[in-house]
């Protein structure tokens, strides 16, 4: 099996000498047996923290949990800093979780019934691993998108019944946020968790306009009637 990974812009290609297994351990396989420099990162290594997101044949992927085949291509995340070969700064996508204010803006007492809990539940499972992050392609020609991930989260929390200031955190979300969105779904078709971050954006887009908001973008839209 031969495996091709993209280190710092070039193309570095490894033999291993396994039939079947994951990419993590086919990762540390080469780190200890070939090259000790090849970094990258993993932690739970059973695709519960994240860490090992890296992109195998252009898709985003966990490392610990996808089998490798013969002259995969394996490359760092997207829109981000490359730290070294597929190690990546993630900080930065993390701190849009802040400009979202993904959190109880004025929380109250409720009473949460089953349903309500279900609503918010898969949202709460995401994990951080930027797989959506990098799989965006708004976030190729706009670097301040706040991204799908926290968009999710900023959603898991304006739904949520102890939340006593949803206006507040849709306000959020105007700039660089619901409306730039090209609702592609590559977010959702990446995401380990089964998380629709596509779908949580429709659902913000649909509360701001009850709230007076709309698409700024679409005044400038061309419908075809330009010569009318």
């Amino acid at each position: 099996m031969q495996l091709h990974i993209n280190r710092h812009s070039t193309i570095e290609t490894f033999s291993l000498p396994f039939q079947s297994t994951t990419l993590l351990q086919a990762l540390y396989a080469i780190k200890a047996n070939q090259d000790p420099s090849l970094t990258f990162d993993s932690n739970c290594r059973s695709g519960i923290c994240g860490a090992c997101a890296v992109r195998v044949n252009g898709k985003e992927v966990l490392a610990c949990g996808h089998e490798v085949q013969s002259d995969d291509l394996i490359e760092p995340l997207n829109h981000h800093e490359v730290v070294r070969d597929l190690k990546v700064n993630r900080h930065p996508a993390h701190q849009q979780l802040t400009t979202a204010t993904a959190w109880l803006h004025a929380p109250r007492e409720a009473i949460i019934t089953p349903q309500e809990v279900s609503l918010t539940q898969q949202q709460s499972d995401c994990i951080l691993c930027n797989s959506c992050y990098s799989s965006c392609p708004v976030l190729a020609v706009n670097p301040n998108f706040i991204g799908p991930f926290a968009l999710s989260r900023a959603y898991r929390y304006s739904a949520d019944p102890r939340e006593g200031n949803q206006p507040e955190i849709i306000a959020q979300l105007q700039s660089n946020g619901i409306w730039d969105c090209t609702l592609c779904g590559e977010c959702t078709a990446v995401c380990p968790q089964g998380i629709d971050p596509k779908m949580d954006i429709t659902l913000l887009r649909s509360t701001a306009t009850q709230l007076g908001y709309s698409d700024p973008n679409f005044q400038t839209m061309d419908f075809g009637f330009g010569g009318f």
